[in-house]
């Protein structure tokens, strides 16, 4: 929503030495109806849950990639979504490499989450390590 709403004022864009992208300021409105309706279920506000049946899979990671495409942030949202992008690559590694090899693996189990459990980690120090990487990613983004 803020880079949307950034990207789409010329001054601002401007100033910030992000590309401009005329008319996409508009688009702060609708992820910010996004928000709303996302924090439905959490129980921040009191609207009925029933209304999330429209933002069901892949709705919202479909309608983050499409803002990304128009705001031309492509890269950022890889950078944002750090952790999801490894955790979909373990995964098409660990296949292309199981198909390739006639059944070895690279890793334990695939998502990547998966292998560090089974190596000995307790699952809240790989829940935390993978906070902590999201939290550092968020920031450098």
């Amino acid at each position: 929503m803020l880079f949307a709403y950034l990207t789409g004022n010329i001054k601002i864009a401007e100033y910030l030495q992000i590309p401009y992208v005329r008319g996409v300021g508009e688009l702060a409105v609708f992820c910010g109806a996004l928000v709303g309706a996302a924090s439905v279920s959490y129980g921040i506000t009191l609207i009925p849950p029933r209304y999330l049946w429209a933002m069901s899979a892949p709705g919202p990671g479909g309608i983050l990639g499409t803002v990304a495409l128009a705001t031309k942030q492509e890269i950022l949202l890889a950078l944002v979504g750090g952790i999801f992008v490894v955790e979909a690559l373990s995964v098409i590694i660990q296949v292309t490499f199981f198909k390739v090899t006639n059944g070895r693996r690279i890793f334990r189990m695939a998502p990547i989450h998966h292998h560090y459990e089974l190596k000995g980690w307790p699952e809240p120090k790989v829940i935390v390590r993978f906070w902590i990487l999201a939290l550092i990613l968020g920031l450098l983004a």
